[in-house]
């Protein structure tokens, strides 16, 4: 699954001594919040039109930053995703060189200022750099989104409740986020559920893990 511009990867990264790093809602929303301002476009003619507008202090700082903000979208793809409390996981399609270094740098240096200034703690967060998996070949590529997504699911009877936050809505077709890709993977699926869907391919492995790897377990 690779060629000589793109790469994919399976991107992950744990708490320091496998402490949690999300200890509410709020820690969620607002590393959600990051990759959404890292991974969307920005249409900067949109926002300096805003500009000229009457705005306070605050609010034009806040648009100021959001135009100098890093961005990768054009760079990467995100295509899944899962937040546990401890750790993450992203599935991720680069299409630039060393982009996902940057990427990373960026995200996890702006969420530890966030968390230690919150509750006012000081040293890292994350057990030292990120690892990631180059994806190889098919079968990693189909396999990984649901690795991926089966972390934060649990089984009820016939059908799947997320539990934790992920990419997993927009793969079954009752979310749509402008900053998450599972274009590619869908493609291999006839539908978002019922037989030979996605969905159904994610409970087959909730009904039997013991047959499934543990790629990039952490």
């Amino acid at each position: 699954m690779t060629d000589n511009e793109t790469n994919y990867y399976h991107v992950f990264n744990r708490g320091v001594e496998k402490r949690d790093i999300f200890l509410d809602t709020q820690d969620y929303g607002v590393f959600l919040k990051y990759l959404k301002e890292y991974l969307s476009g920005k249409d900067e003619k949109q926002i300096r039109e805003i500009l000229v507008q009457p705005l306070d202090r605050k609010e034009r700082d806040k648009i100021w930053k959001s135009i100098y903000l890093k961005n990768y979208c054009q760079e990467m793809d995100l295509l899944a995703y899962c937040l546990m409390p401890n750790h993450f996981h992203f599935f991720i399609k680069a299409k630039v060189t060393n982009t996902i270094d940057r990427f990373m740098h960026s995200l996890c240096t702006r969420y530890v200022k966030y968390f230690n200034a919150k509750y006012k703690r000081v040293g890292p967060l994350f057990q030292g750099r990120y690892k990631s998996v180059l994806i190889t070949d098919e079968g990693q590529f189909m396999h990984i989104s649901r690795y991926i997504h089966k972390q934060a699911l649990i089984l009820q009877g016939t059908a799947l409740q997320q539990i934790q936050p992920s990419s997993y809505l927009e793969y079954i077709g009752e979310r749509n986020t402008q900053w998450v890709h599972p274009e590619a993977i869908l493609d291999l699926f006839e539908g978002t559920s019922g037989n030979n869907s996605y969905q159904e391919y994610v409970i087959e492995a909730m009904r039997s893990p013991a047959s499934h790897g543990d790629e990039g377990e952490i």
